[in-house]
Order: C-alpha cells, then structure tokens, then sequence
C-alpha cells in the first residue's frame, strides 16, 4: 500500500470518527420485529422472530466500482456500533419499491460517490441474516466507471470516498481496514472478472 494513500486513508477516517455515543430514549422507528409460530412438515412448531427494516424487507444492492485504470473507488463512512466507528467498504443500499436489484446498485453509486458504469455485472447475492431475516443483498460489479455527478446523499449520511488499486483494496482487506461481509462477499466474488479485464485491456 503506497504510504500517502495510506495516510490520506486515515485522515478520512479520523473525520468521522464517533466521538459520543448515547442511547436516545426515542422509539426506534425504522427497525421492528414480529413474531412467528411456524409448523414445520413434521409437524412441530418451532418460534422465530423476523426483523422488519424500513418499509421492506431491507434488502439492499451493493455494487464494487472499477474504473477504466482497474481502480476501485472505497467508500468510508460511520458505522456506529463497530470496534472503529468508521467503515471502509464499497456503494450499498437498501432496494426500494418497484426497483430491481441493478436499478438501486446503480442509484446509488449515483448518489454515493457520483460514478456511473459503461457495464454492470450481476455477482449474485446472500441473505443477510437468514436465523431472523428474509432480506437478500444482490451484489455488482461496475466496470470502466466515470465520475459524472456530485454527492447526493441523504440527510444524516455522510460518505467520503477513496480510489485506490484494486490489489491495494485486497491489501487493505488483509490489514483489517475492511471488515464489512458485504464488502468482502463483494471482492472475493470479482477477482475472477477483474483479471478478465486486465487481459483484455
């Protein structure tokens, strides 16, 4: 890893570091839970409680940018209840009504960092949490991105961004900077395609 990428990492990270944390005593409004009693085929009866994020099933689309020079763009952002405060992973977001999985990776890496891709790769996907959740992410892999736009995020989000090599993301996987499943799932299912890449160009 090239130190002054290394250095300007971390400066972005100390910014949006937590520096307090207190518990409200507002009702939580966008997560829920509901319970099930389900009956199995053999006939016992088993409880589970299902989480509910938002007004879906908090699926999301996280997507894995690559521009033409095979450079990933990071996204760095507050992760509250993590050991750091702060994680390092790539564009994601939750999946809204009536908006296919490619529709909302490309939405928001729109909105995230402000690239948009000549390509789009489907990479599969993985439930989040399947003991207590029926939501599923889809992941992506965008090729030859530009920047086009500026940030558009949304109230209370805060994301900086950070492009880097793709063999210096893999370092910092193995330096524990990124730590995120979403992220990792997201890498390890691309490296195939980003070799392909490589050749041709």
């Amino acid at each position: 890893m090239r130190s002054e990428k290394l250095l300007e990492l971390k400066n972005l990270i100390e910014n949006l570091k937590i520096v307090d944390l207190k518990k409200s005593t507002e009702k939580p409004n966008f997560l829920k839970v509901e319970t099930y009693n389900c009956t199995l085929n053999n006939g016992k009866t088993i409880k589970r409680e299902k989480l509910i994020k938002g007004e879906n099933d908090g699926s999301a689309a996280v997507i894995l940018p690559l521009t033409r020079e095979n450079n990933v763009v990071l996204t760095v952002e507050p992760r509250v209840f993590t050991k750091n405060t702060v994680g390092i992973g790539i564009p994601a977001g939750y999946i809204e009504k009536n908006e296919s999985g490619k529709e909302a990776a490309l939405r928001e890496l729109k909105e995230e960092i402000g690239y948009v891709p000549s390509k789009i790769i489907s990479l599969g996907g993985f439930y989040q949490d399947e003991g207590c959740s029926s939501a599923y992410n889809q992941l992506f892999l965008g090729l030859d991105c530009e920047k086009k736009y500026n940030q558009n995020l949304d109230p209370g989000e805060f994301v900086k961004y950070f492009e880097c090599s793709f063999e210096e993301a893999l370092e910092l996987i193995d330096m524990n900077y990124i730590e995120g499943g979403n992220t990792l799932t997201t890498f390890a299912r691309a490296k195939k395609y980003v070799r392909i890449e490589k050749i041709r160009r």
